[in-house]
């Protein structure tokens, strides 16, 4: 049985120290000034015992410690190294693989990254569908502006369109988002605008489908953020606009 207290001390000493807890004694022990040999008064035989010589207070004073071992020749497996089977991971992999472009991760894309890629397609096709119908509205009078001759250029209300079609354009290619609102009032005035004139002189009807096609693909590429009708809007835009300038052009 383990004492509850302790009083030491050495062979060559007549004086005990304590009384000590075991928890005491066990510090001792490890500053160095309690050990085996260091003897403690057995209150059940009454006598002076040496530590070691009990086992039980021996384990309690001096208990045995886990010593740390390395395993040699413990293998440890890397993802990115090189193996027989596949290569080494890259940042592109990492990068593609948080975008969903892999065979792995292709269903768990993040969708604001293809509503962000969505929006800069709708952007530029606004941006082209804008310089394509200005191309339409101001070369077939080129010669006018460069005469400079205001009462002429009264007779060509689309020109004043055109500037605003390319202060709109440069706008979005600045990234000006803000903006969109003024792209899609252009849109809907062009059409009326434009429309009633086409229709007022008829026999422009190619012209006209041409132009409503376009007018509605640019004011969709400023509202949608997925891929199927922004591909759409796209798809009427420089078509639409496309075929309204080569319309005005050749006529």
């Amino acid at each position: 049985m383990v004492p509850q207290e302790f009083y030491i001390r050495s062979e060559t000493e007549t004086e005990a120290r304590g009384p000590f807890s075991l928890d005491q004694v066990a510090s001792l022990a490890e500053a160095g000034q309690v050990t085996p040999e260091t003897l403690y008064y057995d209150a059940t035989t009454e006598e002076w015992v040496a530590v070691g010589a009990n086992v039980e207070v021996k384990a309690a004073v001096f208990p045995e410690k886990k010593k740390l071992v390395i395993k040699r020749d413990t293998k440890v497996a890397t993802l990115n190294k090189e193996t027989d089977s596949a290569a080494p991971i890259s940042v592109n992999d990492m990068l593609a693989a948080a975008e969903g472009r892999t065979a792995d991760t292709k269903d768990k894309s993040d969708p604001a990254i293809a509503m962000a890629r969505c929006a800069k397609i709708g952007m530029w096709s606004a941006i082209l569908g804008l310089v394509l119908a200005a191309a339409g509205e101001i070369l077939p009078v080129a010669d006018i502006l460069t005469k400079m001759q205001p009462a002429q250029l009264l007779e060509h209300p689309l020109v004043v369109l055109g500037g605003i079609d390319v202060v709109l354009a440069l706008m979005l290619i600045l990234g000006v988002v803000s903006f969109y609102p003024f792209v899609r009032f252009r849109a809907a005035l062009g059409l009326g605008f434009i429309g009633l004139i086409f229709w007022t002189q008829g026999g422009m009807h190619a012209s006209l489908l041409a132009l409503i096609a376009g007018s509605v693909g640019l004011y969709i590429s400023t509202i949608f953020v997925s891929y199927v009708p922004i591909f759409i809007a796209a798809g009427l835009s420089l078509v639409g606009m496309g075929g309204f300038a080569w319309l005005a052009l050749t006529s």
